[in-house]
């Protein structure tokens, strides 16, 4: 209880962060022009914690002038014991942003840090603080929230409703954990001030320049990073719960894959979607709290470690895909060869009970991109796996084979929420252990669903929340979602919870570990 009540403590101090709007953007684009003026910085859209480690983590700031990041840790909140911790310069180079990963603290603690900025001039900026814990070495108690899907479809930052409020309601959970599930931004989505729902009410949007238009430059993705980081809520969250974060389609363009074009009525400039991707990649990496360096690929994909009890492997199911059109083939990609065959190798290897496989979309869920082509894995055709399932078959197979236990998918992507039993005695394809994966979604966005369910894999509907009607706004906030897991230190039992945006639990299931 003691960790609980300083937790919510630290969230109380952050709340009186500033609201910095997009704008800011401005002043650290484009060199060293006249908006770099000497002078003290700012920190400009609030820290965030990323990839815990038992040893430390990684923490995220922005900066609107060339400054040094500062990280301090310390055990408790009076910092009467201080580890000091020297980041990079912050510049207009990567935007402002810049990340310094803190370590060589104890294991299984919670860790109070605080943030602030060195300028050039030797004037500091403002401290914000913040807390995490670091992973633990023993069995513990766990915690983690994931979803995905943040302010899409039009709906963004609503000031009648205070903001996204949904990150408050998964922050007052004090969760260790949170799993981004990939679309954390809509580049794609323009918002504009009003928008009049079928019944006659009306959302209203904070709106900012980089949200005028789908981006297409570098400046309108960082933009649209900026713009979420504007709500006080998902500040607050960001600076007390670290993320593992993914990345999906929107933080591009609608259903992207390697090699594909913007279809001519999107009203992009440019269409090729590798370049925006690539603008988009570069973004992503300056905007969130992760480091390129410590994946796999130097790109995304990577396993997280939490302690005996917990690993997760952080999927990117975009980067290697083949082109929606082509997914029923008799082979095809999603993850890629060597992403493939990590993945089998790290689960085989992993001497954590609980696996989860955080997945940016969902396995057995038909998810279509216009009449002939499918965005997902799964493409509708029953029989032995086709297309991108060949994949999926090779690591479901891979599972069997090294008699790995206790893995768990999580997902987000479709905009409701449903828990998915997988088992070979429903299936076409059946060299495979029966599994769960949870869906939950969206945040702040349009909710939407069901979909169909592809039988190759064998998924049952055991639970779905959607709602009565297509792109349903978060005025209701009944069909927004997100999910909790919890892992008991002392048995080791998993508990997934669905839930909706207010907290109110819609499905639970208790699952107990293999017996070794």
């Amino acid at each position: 209880m003691a960790d609980f009540a300083m937790s919510r403590r630290t969230l109380l101090r952050a709340s009186a962060l500033g609201l910095v709007a997009a704008p800011a953007l401005a002043a650290c684009a484009g060199g060293d022009g006249p908006g770099l003026v000497r002078g003290r910085p700012t920190l400009t859209h609030g820290i965030a914690v990323g990839d815990p480690r038992s040893d430390g983590a990684l923490i995220w700031a922005r900066s609107d002038k060339p400054a040094t990041l500062v990280v301090e840790t310390s055990a408790t909140e009076k910092f009467s014991e201080v580890r000091r911790f020297t980041g990079p310069l912050l510049t207009p180079a990567s935007d402002g942003t810049g990340r310094v990963r803190v370590n060589g603290l104890p294991a299984g603690q919670l860790v109070q840090y605080r943030v602030r900025l060195d300028g050039e001039d030797g004037a500091s900026s403002e401290t914000l603080t913040g807390v995490f814990r670091t992973a633990p070495t023993a069995p513990a108690d766990i915690s983690l929230l994931w979803s995905g899907d943040v302010a899409g479809q039009g709906f963004g930052i609503n000031p009648d409703l205070g903001g996204m409020k949904v990150f408050a309601t998964m922050a007052a959970r004090d969760p260790h954990l949170f799993l981004h599930s990939g679309d954390c931004v809509y580049a794609d989505n323009a918002l504009k001030e009003s928008v009049t729902l079928p019944d006659g009410r009306v959302w209203r949007n904070v709106t900012a320049d980089a949200k005028n238009q789908p981006a297409e430059t570098l400046d309108q993705f960082r933009g649209n990073y900026a713009y979420n980081l504007t709500d006080d809520n998902y500040r607050r969250f960001n600076a007390a719960v670290a993320q593992l974060v993914q990345w999906d389609d929107h933080e591009t363009t609608n259903n992207w894959y390697p090699g594909g074009t913007v279809a001519a009525d999107k009203g992009y400039t440019e269409r090729s979607m590798d370049t925006l991707a690539t603008r988009s990649w570069q973004a992503f990496h300056e905007w969130m709290p992760l480091d390129p360096a410590e994946a796999v690929d130097g790109r995304l994909y990577r396993k997280i470690s939490y302690g005996p009890l917990l690993d997760v492997f952080v999927l990117d199911m975009r980067a290697y895909k083949d082109a929606n059109n082509t997914n029923t083939a008799p082979r095809g990609q999603v993850l890629g060869p060597a992403q493939t065959r990590w993945l089998i190798d790290g689960l085989a290897a992993s001497k954590a009970t609980w696996k989860i496989v955080a997945a940016d979309l969902p396995l057995g869920v038909t998810v279509p991109d216009g009449k002939t082509a499918f965005e997902g894995p799964a493409n509708a055709a029953p029989g032995a796996p086709s297309g991108r399932e060949t994949e999926i078959a090779q690591v479901l197979s891979g599972i069997k084979t090294n008699k790995v236990r206790d893995v768990v998918w999580l997902t987000a992507d479709v905009h409701y929420t449903a828990a998915h039993h997988y088992s070979p005695a429903r299936a076409d394809f059946t060299d495979f252990d029966e599994f769960w994966e949870f869906v939950s979604g969206p945040l702040n966005a349009g909710a939407f669903g069901p979909n169909d369910l592809d039988p190759t894999f064998g998924p049952e509907a055991v639970f779905v929340h959607a709602p009565p009607t297509p792109n349903t706004s978060p005025l209701d906030p009944d069909y927004q979602h997100f999910g909790e897991v919890k892992i008991d230190g002392g048995t080791g039992e998993m508990t997934v919870d669905l839930c909706d945006a207010t907290g109110k639990v819609l499905f639970t299931k208790q699952l107990a570990p293999a017996e070794k």
